[in-house]
């Protein structure tokens, strides 16, 4: 470490030493990225990159109220929470107050993975059933059980188990029923009504609904308002329970509420929501929260439930410096004053390049769907591919997603800014051109 390593020696080291799986952004010429500040990282050169990906470091790159919190508790206590400690208790309360009532009892974990597998477990031990219903292209983490839940991952692999039901994305750009159809929202809620019976007639019983609130890796959907209330009617009816993955788009990310299953209306509440990613601002912190009946199902069996790392004391005052920022700066705010005006730039821009099929979103969670024709909405993969390369050699560093990975996906810190989102659109605009 007497020298810095060049970029190419630091990548033939991981090419060396690490999973040929493990990929990177940008794999034909990566990035080598040494720091990080607000919205902004820095590469070996000290050039300056706007980050338009990381929905992770949630209220900025290494902020200082964050990094403080952290070097603080540090210095007094990091143990378990088999010991009694306020950050715990202050830090579940200070959450209970941004969710529904009857999301009152909380687990605390240290990833997202960790958080989804726990839900599964919950609804299953609640509800003695076991099949779980998901939509297509859904992503909702690395373990075992999760691929298992995951079409995204699952066709690649082994396939679809027995117990999995996978219900079509409410798209209504480009999905079964689309923007002219007389009741998109019944229609995709029959779908998983339709499953149901099915499984129903094989004799199989339903343990729950898992959704992301916005599907993300399934290219950055906004599923119709009242989808989400008529889909828990049928999974209740059956016996089972809704699960609200708010892994990427939760704590304020939607800009007009705390939570993205809330652009549902108010009269919808899922039965247990998962967090993680933006909860830590980059540190390993997640969350399931669910109702006391859940939990008390849970606990039933005299299986005890426990965490080495979920809810230390360095974590918990991390969550609190998290949520301290995000009311301090009015980040919710900002995430729909900015928000709203990168749609309606881009959507200037979907009148101006025929590429551009689809602009949707809300906050700082939005999608771009590049076509190849306005009549078929064929993906444009190679030029969304190309319009990323093109945009990290102008200092911006955005990604794609969807089964068709024609989707420029946004999901910037919280502190992107106006003069952000004119560079972005700008520089889009002329490679466009």
């Amino acid at each position: 470490r007497e020298r810095a390593r060049s970029r190419q020696q630091t990548l033939a080291l991981r090419r060396q030493l690490l999973g040929s799986s493990c990929k990177l952004f940008f794999s034909k010429d990566p990035v080598k990225i040494v720091k990080a500040k607000g919205q902004y990282m820095y590469d070996e050169n000290g050039r300056q990159y706007l980050d338009c990906i990381n929905n992770v470091a949630h209220v900025g790159h290494c902020h200082p109220d964050v990094v403080k919190a952290a070097h603080e508790q540090n210095q007094l206590l990091n143990t378990n929470s088999r010991y009694l400690h306020d950050n715990l208790v202050d830090y579940a309360e200070r959450l209970s107050k941004t969710l529904p009532e009857k999301l009152c009892i909380f687990y605390f974990l240290n990833s997202g993975s960790e958080a989804n597998d726990l839900a599964l477990r919950l609804a299953r031990q609640y509800t003695r059933h076991e099949d779980v219903i998901v939509l297509d292209h859904a992503y909702h983490g690395h373990l075992t059980s999760l691929i298992d839940i995951s079409p995204y991952k699952f066709r690649n692999l082994e396939g679809q188990k027995e117990w999995v039901h996978v219900a079509p994305v409410p798209d209504t750009y480009r999905g079964l029923y689309r923007e002219d159809h007389e009741d998109s929202v019944t229609a995709y809620a029959d779908e998983v009504k339709n499953i149901i019976d099915h499984a129903h007639k094989r004799g199989r019983k339903i343990a729950a609904f898992f959704v992301e609130s916005l599907p993300s890796v399934g290219g950055q959907i906004i599923p119709p308002a009242g989808y989400f209330q008529k889909v828990a009617e049928h999974v209740h009816k059956a016996g089972g329970v809704f699960i609200a993955d708010e892994i990427q788009v939760g704590f304020g990310r939607v800009g007009k509420h705390f939570w993205a299953f809330q652009l549902q209306g108010e009269d919808f509440t899922p039965d247990i929501v998962t967090m993680g990613k933006p909860i830590g601002n980059g540190h390993p912190l997640a969350c399931v929260a669910t109702t006391k009946e859940i939990a008390e199902a849970f606990a039933a069996t005299g299986v005890e439930y426990f965490n080495t790392f979920g809810g230390n004391p360095v974590s918990c005052a991390i969550g609190l410096a998290v949520l301290d920022v995000i009311e301090k700066e009015h980040l919710q705010a900002h995430a729909t004053e900015v928000g709203n005006f990168l749609m309606k730039t881009l959507k200037e821009q979907q009148i101006k390049h025929p590429i551009i099929g689809d602009v949707r979103g809300c906050g700082f969670f939005i999608g771009v769907d590049l076509i190849k024709d306005q009549a078929e909405r064929t993906p444009a993969t190679a030029e969304a591919e190309d319009l990323i390369t093109r945009l990290k050699e102008k200092y911006i560093l955005l990604s794609t997603d969807g089964p068709g990975r024609n989707v420029l996906k946004f999901k910037p810190p919280m502190c992107f800014n106006m003069e952000d989102a004119k560079f972005l659109v700008e520089t889009i605009d002329k490679i466009l051109t």
